[in-house]
């Protein structure tokens, strides 16, 4: 679906009045919710219906930190969203909570929004594992970078719960001991870290 807006924010993606919510569900029915009177706004759009991947202008979610911006990007339906810019904030809190977030050129974004707008129904394919944004029916092949922690954790479908989870032996251990954590050692005796 192409979002052809720049510098869309946190509160544009999900206005504050949602953020009284204590559930991480039903956030994607105030997505974009001040934007949707508009019977010409992209998600109104019939045509888009089921999309899955968000293409979308520069600067993309700037602003606030608003973790309910990803839960109502996702509980809408994307699991991707592709721009030349996104809000720093916005990055962190989508690789955590499993939302693929890929950076291309700018005139890459705008000839995949053209590609998706000439023929919405067109496969758009992202490959996390091989780092690649494809459009198969006309050949169009974009790489793209994540860090490596990103992707294993987009890979495996690992939150912090999960990375956690993931020494769950060694924690079981340590906490058979007994013994408690200390800052033993970490301050010398005039009280500055060592």
């Amino acid at each position: 679906m192409p979002l052809e807006r720049s510098d869309v924010d946190t509160d544009q993606i999900i206005p504050s009045d949602w953020l009284k919510r204590v559930e991480r569900t039903g956030f994607g029915r105030g997505l974009f919710s001040e934007w949707r009177d508009d019977p010409q706004f992209v998600l109104n759009d019939q045509r888009f219906v089921g999309a899955t991947i968000l293409v979308a202008g520069p600067r993309f979610g700037t602003g606030s930190s608003r973790e309910h911006a990803v839960w109502a990007l996702m509980d809408y339906g994307f699991e991707a969203v592709i721009a030349a810019s996104f809000g720093d904030i916005f990055t962190n809190n989508s690789s955590k909570q499993g939302l693929v977030i890929i950076v291309l050129a700018h005139p890459d974004v705008e000839e995949l929004s053209e590609l998706v707008r000439h023929d919405p129904s067109r496969l758009v394919v992202v490959d996390v594992e091989r780092l690649k944004v494809e459009v198969p029916d006309v050949g169009w092949q974009r790489s793209f970078v994540l860090d490596a922690m990103t992707r294993d954790r987009l890979l495996n479908g690992w939150d912090d719960i999960g990375l956690t989870l993931r020494h769950e032996a060694d924690i079981t251990a340590f906490e058979s001991t007994g013994a408690s954590p200390t800052l033993e050692g970490l301050f010398d005796a005039a009280g500055h870290v060592s």
